[in-house]
Parts: structure tokens; C-alpha cells; sequence
């Protein structure tokens, strides 16, 4: 039923975390929701769709709620919650919903329960599909899910005070981060990106900046993410085949969005207190500058890639700054940067991927075809599969650089 699919999309994530912020239970406030549209489901295709869809499903999980909790005598304090007004305003859904993400990015759970639970109860991903992009089994994702929900079943499901925000904020950027990469390319499953997902994570880093618009590192991930975002038209072609960022149509990037990022980045800065998403921004806004690919301003780049690995050690950001090593000091130097990472990154698809390419532009095509079969091991992603099928094949010629 579209109607209720669409009403879903609209409703069902502030819905959870209106019920969550008054009964202090996330997994119970997800089973509400998911009772209420099953009722909906069952009457709105005889009764009609009400005029007012979200007050129906909030009226509908709210008696549910009652009636779960006056048979437990620790539900007595929260029925008078349920039963009051709702907050007026925006700004109150929106603090209860931030509220919700930050209960989700508790620091008691690790970061991949983080992520999972977030995926669950604010982004309304099936148990399943969470699995898949965790590449794990979907009984084993939902026990890490309910171990998770057991782990914050005292933590209150509310904005935290403004002396623990600072401390608390950093996970949440983290996780809305790792959501909008899942959604930018995901890790696994038959679709290769789910722009829903990666546009769930930009509102989230929107409402963010809307109640903190002074906060340097959240103007940064929300310029970092719009910046990726407004290559999203180019990044596939016609047959859902990744596109490379050297091959993308420039001229189809959304250059009101690379604006906006741009004035958010120039605010974040101009605050002085860099960190990793504005250092990680510049990069993506140099690239989005840029005329065409080979015009990048590789050096300014690699310096940025310095900057960020002082900020956050990490052998992936060496490995993005031997890229830009390649087109600054040629592709033996930057093999050589890649090759001293090879213990570390050993697991990771897109070492090798960066390998191949150096090893190909050296003339070494035996060995670069070792390493994209490689890689191609180590891939889940349909478009990367695909991409890395026809490189193993020779049939497409190796370009550096990140899609």
C-alpha cells in the first residue's frame, strides 16, 4: 500500500522516538511502532486512509503503550508521560529525535552496535538488511541488537546536559558518518547505493548544525557530506555501474550544494578549532573546485592528508595521501607509501584496489592483476564486484582515485 509506505517514510522515525523519549525504552518503542502500522495495514485498505495519518499512528501506539505498561508497576510513572501533549514546536520533535540518536550512540556500546541500533531505530532498516551491511548472520544481528537495547535500557532517551554534550557528541558524528557511508556505497546486499539512508544521514547532520550552528566539527560533516552528495547523479552509470571520480560528469554535480558546503566550511574554520570532518571537507571541497581531474590541486591535497593523519591516525587516510602522492611525486612513490601499509591494511578491498592502479601505471600488469583479484576477494558491493570483474578482465583501463 503506497499511502502507508509513504506515511511511513514521513512518520515512522519521529514516532519512535516521541514514544522512546517518554518511556525510556528504545526496542519497546520500535515494537509500537511496528504494531501501530500493522493495524493501519489491516484498516486503512477497508476504512480509508485517515485525514490525519501521523496523529492516527501516534493515537494508535500510544493506547498500545498503555496498555503494555499498566501491566507492569514500573510502567505507573510513565503513563502520565504518554497521556500529556505533545511539546510544541519543531524544535521539540527535533530534540526528541536527537534525543533518540543519542541513546543510540550511547558510549556503553560498542561502535558497531552504535551503528546497527541507529540503523534499527532511527533509519527503520529491517533486522536483515542490517545483517547484510554487517555481513554477519541476521540471528547474529539480532542479538547484537537486543544486547544493545539491554545495554541502554536505563539511559534516558533525551538530549544530553549541556556540560556531557561536548564528551557525547563526537560518537554521534562518528555514527551519522558511518550511516551516510552505508547509504553512499554499501557494504554489501543487491544495491549498490541507497540514496535513502545517505539522505536520512544528511538531515540528521542537518538537525545537528540547526541546534548546535556554531559547532565547528558538526559544520564540517555537514559540508563534507553535502560535498559528497552532490556527486550522487554521476556516481552510476545508466547500467548502475560505479562511475570513478577522474571519469564523472562535472558539469551534472550540484553546484548549490558544493555552495552551501562551502559557506559552512569557511564558518567552521573560521572558528579555529579544526578538526577531522573540516580537514576531511577541505579535501572533498578542492576536489569539487577542481575543472576536471588532472587539474586537482594534488599537493594542497596531500598536505591536507598530513594535517588529518595528525588530527586522526590512520593507516586509510596514509592510503588516500598516497594517492595524492602519485600525481605529486609519481606512481613509485606512491607504491611505496602503499606498500609500507601492507601489514595494516592487508583486509582492506581498496589497498589493493589503490595498488593495482600504481602497479599498472608502472607497466607491472601481472602483479596489478594480482592485486585487483585481490580485491575483487575482498569485495561485497555489487558495482564494486562489477567494477573489479572487468579490471581482473583488462577490459577497463586503471585510473587512481576514489569514486
Amino acid at each position: 500500500m503506497q499511502d502507508l509506505e509513504r506515511v511511513y517514510r514521513e512518520e515512522a522515525v519521529r514516532l519512535r522516538a516521541s514514544l522512546a523519549a517518554r518511556i525510556g525504552d528504545v526496542g519497546l518503542a520500535e515494537e509500537l511502532v511496528h504494531d501501530a502500522f500493522a493495524e493501519a495495514l489491516e484498516h486503512w485498505p477497508v476504512d480509508g486512509v485517515p485525514a490525519n495519518p501521523g496523529g492516527w499512528l501516534a493515537t494508535t501506539a500510544r493506547r498500545k503503550a498503555i496498555d503494555r505498561l499498566r501491566r507492569t508497576r514500573a510502567g505507573e510513572a510513565k503513563l502520565a508521560l504518554l497521556s500529556a501533549p505533545d511539546p510544541p514546536g519543531v524544535e521539540a520533535a527535533d530534540e526528541e529525535l536527537l534525543g533518540l540518536v543519542f541513546a543510540c550512540c550511547h558510549p556503553a556500546l560498542p561502535r558497531e552496535s552504535q551503528v546497527a541500533l541507529t540503523l534499527r531505530a532511527v533509519c527503520g532498516l529491517t533486522t536483515a538488511e542490517i545483517a547484510a551491511a554487517h555481513l554477519v548472520a541476521e540471528p547474529t544481528m539480532a542479538q547484537r541488537l537486543t544486547r544493545a537495547r539491554r545495554a541502554i535500557s536505563r539511559v534516558p532517551v533525551a538530549m544530553p546536559d549541556p556540560d556531557e554534550l561536548g564528551g557525547r557528541l563526537d560518537e554521534v558524528l562518528a555514527v551519522v558518518y558511518l550511516v551516510f557511508n552505508e547509504g553512499y556505497l554499501a557494504s554489501a546486499g543487491r544495491t549498490p547505493a541507497r540514496r535513502d539512508l545517505a539522505a536520512q544521514a544528511v538531515s540528521l547532520a542537518r538537525l545537528l548544525h540547526r541546534l548546535m550552528p556554531t559547532q565547528p566539527e558538526v559544520m564540517g560533516l555537514l559540508a563534507l557530506l553535502l560535498l559528497h552528495e552532490s556527486r550522487a547523479a554521476t556516481r552510476f552509470d545508466g547500467w548502475a555501474r560505479l562511475v570513478r571520480l577522474a571519469d564523472q560528469d562535472r558539469g551534472r554535480w550540484d553546484r548549490a550544494l558544493v555552495a552551501d558546503a562551502t559557506v559552512l566550511l569557511d564558518r567552521a574554520m573560521a572558528r579555529r578549532a579544526p578538526g577531522p570532518y573540516q580537514v576531511q571537507a577541505a579535501i572533498a571541497a578542492l576536489h569539487a573546485d577542481a575543472p576536471a581531474y588532472e587539474r586537482t590541486d594534488w599537493r594542497q591535497i596531500r598536505l591536507l592528508y598530513d594535517r588529518l593523519d595528525q588530527l586522526a591516525p590512520s593507516p586509510v587516510v596514509r592510503l588516500n595521501r598516497a594517492v595524492a602522492t602519485r600525481y605529486v611525486a609519481g606512481p613509485a612513490a606512491a607504491l611505496a607509501e602503499v606498500d609500507a601499509l601492507a601489514a595494516q591494511l592487508d583486509g582492506y578491498r581498496l589497498l589493493h584496489v589503490v595498488r593495482a592502479e600504481l602497479l599498472a601505471a608502472l607497466g607491472r600488469g601481472d602483479e596489478a592483476r594480482a592485486a585487483n583479484e585481490r580485491a575483487l576477494a575482498l569485495a561485497a558491493n555489487p558495482a564494486e564486484v562489477e567494477l573489479l570483474t572487468r579490471r581482473v578482465g583488462g577490459a577497463t583501463p586503471a585510473r587512481a582515485g576514489s569514486d
